[in-house]
């Protein structure tokens, strides 16, 4: 049971403080009401500590949908609520993630509502869990929304994750290839020009390709330092302009204008909006407080931009393909289906199912744009290990010939 530190009056008008120990507050406020204490202030004695702890980072969702998931299963199956925390809470591996369900019990055992005990931890929690489970609630379907928003968290985590996980291979390549033409560069390269130069005192004519190598190794060593500097110099410059609107803006106009890589951004962007707009609507969240939320998941602040717009005008009114359609970002077929699904009163469904679609194409084109990038790439490095290869074997060979 928590410790609670409490400062009451007696009947004289003296204040006096205390540590209990009990299950929730309302004990305490009743220990305290037998003793003949009037209860001024209760805090959890290890309140500031955990609030520190929850400084320190975020629960991974995975590790979120799966408590979810159980949670809903033990309501399904007629566990109290304060029961069901408290499984929860000693089942619950990731330190953090015991805190949180910790304090919420308190809170929910204190008589705060479910949803206001998620909202009180919005580093855990993101906008959308707590709406919907703030609409299950409201509606007395709260373990249907539970297990929604798990389901949501688990793909938008598997989405995640098969991105970065076909990035892990190219990027390996990409640091393999600048570290072995440095290497070959800064390390093999000098250890020739000595006997080049030589060459060139005793009348002989090197190769482009060794004069290339001769001036590109001297560029580096005598101004590596000026480079670095350099690019420390516009690496800072573009972190501090993803900190503005405008930086970010820019960023996110030129992302989408990329060739290939541009229409698999967009595209994922929009499957994230499709899934959290479709999901909210399905669990009864209002449809502006939807657009909302919706508009934030995207990523991308053009598109952000455009839901908003949007957002205004079907608050005068209108329908919401009309206005995302004049912004001309979205897929011609998704706003097809929009439209229709607007018409037919299904719109939640359509676009959970047209998410469903688009990521399904993303990952297939983010399949194939890895195969093209992979041999590419070690096209590139053969190409620039040959090159280098090619500078410091020729005039070997000529000097063979000319003996």
């Amino acid at each position: 049971m928590p410790d609670y530190i409490y400062l009451a009056r007696t009947l004289q008008g003296d204040d006096v403080t205390g540590k209990l120990t009990a299950n929730t507050k309302r004990d305490v406020l009743d220990t305290l009401a037998r003793q003949s204490l009037f209860a001024l202030t209760i805090e959890n004695a290890k309140k500031g500590h955990i609030e520190l702890k929850f400084l320190r980072g975020r629960v991974p969702n995975a590790v979120v949908a799966a408590m979810l998931h159980q949670l809903a299963e033990l309501l399904e199956n007629g566990v109290s609520i304060l029961s069901a925390f408290q499984v929860l809470v000693r089942q619950a591996k990731h330190p953090r993630l015991k805190e949180v369900l910790t304090d919420i019990h308190d809170r929910v055992s204190d008589g705060d509502s479910i949803d206001s005990a998620f909202a009180s931890h919005p580093k855990v929690f993101n906008s959308l869990t707590i709406s919907i489970i703030r609409a299950g609630v409201e509606g007395a379907f709260l373990e249907d929304s539970l297990k929604r928003v798990a389901k949501f968290l688990d793909e938008a985590g598997e989405m995640k994750s098969r991105i970065i996980g076909a990035m892990i291979y190219p990027t390996i390549l990409s640091v393999v290839g600048v570290t072995m033409v440095f290497v070959l560069l800064t390390v093999f390269v000098p250890r020739f020009t000595p006997m080049f130069e030589m060459s060139v005192q005793n009348g002989k004519t090197l190769p482009m390709v060794t004069v290339s190598l001769i001036e590109g190794n001297k560029l580096i060593l005598a101004y590596w330092h000026y480079a670095l500097i350099v690019m420390g110099a516009v690496t800072f410059w573009i972190w501090s302009q993803l900190t503005t609107p405008w930086g970010r803006k820019l960023v996110d106009r030129f992302k989408l204008k990329l060739p290939l890589i541009g229409e698999i951004l967009l595209n994922s962007s929009v499957a994230s909006l499709c899934r959290v707009l479709g999901t909210l609507l399905a669990n009864g969240v209002p449809i502006l407080k939807s657009l909302e939320i919706s508009s934030q998941s995207t990523g991308n602040l053009i598109l952000t931009d455009a839901v908003n717009k949007a957002a205004e005008n079907v608050s005068s009114g209108e329908s919401l393909s009309r206005p995302l359609g004049e912004a001309g970002i979205i897929p011609p077929q998704v706003m097809a289906m929009i439209s229709v699904a607007e018409e037919s009163n299904s719109l939640e469904t359509v676009l959970v199912n047209a998410a469903d679609t688009i990521e399904r194409q993303v990952a297939r084109k983010l399949d194939m744009l890895m195969r093209l990038i992979e041999p590419i790439m070690l096209l590139a490095m053969g190409a620039a290990v040959l090159y280098i290869i090619i500078g410091l074997l020729l005039p070997v060979f000529d000097m063979d010939i000319s003996v």
